[in-house]
């Protein structure tokens, strides 16, 4: 921990990271709307702040005002997208999608690749052989034509809106979700497999050591060395690694959401905002420039926070 705090870049990114998870908590609270009074104006029309659209309004610049007789006075501080909508509120939103992709993805791939790697180097022999050769089988895929494939699967299956039981069951908690429970599996489900590498690799070095000798020694059973011995010390450096790979699942959700295959609109995506502000990128900028800055900035915090756990968690850096 000493070592983390002396990396000034990791700190600064820790403090960005948590500023912006209040943000997305916050979300309903500190939205332009909320702010300056009109959200009972919202709650009237039953429309939530990121779907309020003001056609007199498209396009607006930064910092202008309303032209709608219900919205009077109220202020664009980041300007409006072609349909009207507050783009600081929009991304604001869209902050919770990232943030929740950041955090489920990389704790299905943590707990399905530790959970693999770790039984895979604990048996050995003929089991491991077969269970990494399954990685290797699925390391020869393509894994986003995969996640684009599964995507568009799941989408059609939402579309047929004739599903009954269990699927029905799922699509309702995909849509109550905006569409981010595809997503959720879609990244989640299939970047496991370099987590299992490493957690096979730490497992086949630290079962050699004498601890783990003296563990069988006196009397302890597989589950006592896997979970009391092992897992402990292969957990750090997994989880260094694991947070090294969530920039990429964020950038992974905002370009399925850029070509139409994240969450369902209107639910707030950056890479949504993104797609539909590029068309007009030369006559109204200011379009995506709050959500590719938020986006930029999200994913350098999370490399930044990753390079200084991974310097914290490694002896040489600290001297030792």
């Amino acid at each position: 921990m000493r070592s983390l705090l002396h990396h000034r870049l990791a700190v600064s990114s820790i403090v960005f990271i948590i500023i912006l998870a209040l943000i997305a908590i916050l979300a309903g609270v500190i939205n332009p709307f909320a702010l300056q009074g009109y959200g009972d104006v919202l709650a009237a029309t039953n429309q939530a702040p990121f779907a309020k659209q003001t056609l007199q309004d498209n396009y607006a610049r930064p910092m202008t005002e309303s032209k709608n007789p219900d919205l009077q006075g109220f202020v664009y501080y980041a300007g409006a997208d072609n349909l009207g909508r507050d783009i600081l509120t929009r991304t604001i939103y869209g902050a919770r999608i990232s943030l929740s992709v950041a955090l489920v993805a990389a704790l299905v791939s943590l707990i399905i690749g530790i959970a693999y790697g770790l039984t895979s180097g604990y048996l050995g022999g003929r089991t491991d052989e077969i269970m990494m050769r399954f990685v290797d089988f699925l390391y020869g895929l393509p894994i986003v034509i995969v996640v684009i494939l599964m995507q568009v699967y799941f989408k059609a299956v939402a579309r047929r809106g004739d599903a009954s039981g269990l699927v029905g069951m799922i699509l309702g908690v995909n849509a109550a979700l905006g569409g981010m429970l595809f997503v959720f599996i879609a990244i989640g489900a299939l970047n496991w497999i370099g987590m299992a590498r490493i957690a096979r690799g730490q497992t086949l070095s630290y079962k050699q050591k004498e601890f783990v000798e003296a563990a069988r020694a006196t009397g302890s059973g597989s589950r006592r060395i896997l979970f009391s011995h092992l897992m402990p010390n292969i957990l750090g450096p997994c989880i260094v690694q694991e947070t090294l790979q969530i920039p990429g699942y964020i950038l992974l959700e905002a370009f399925l959401s850029f070509i139409g295959l994240g969450v369902d609109a209107p639910t707030p995506s950056w890479g949504i905002m993104i797609n539909e502000g590029f068309q007009a990128l030369r006559s109204a900028p200011h379009i995506i420039l709050v959500p590719a800055a938020a986006l930029s900035l999200t994913v350098l915090a999370f490399n930044f926070l990753g390079d200084g756990l991974r310097d914290a968690f490694d002896p040489r850096q600290r001297g030792v």
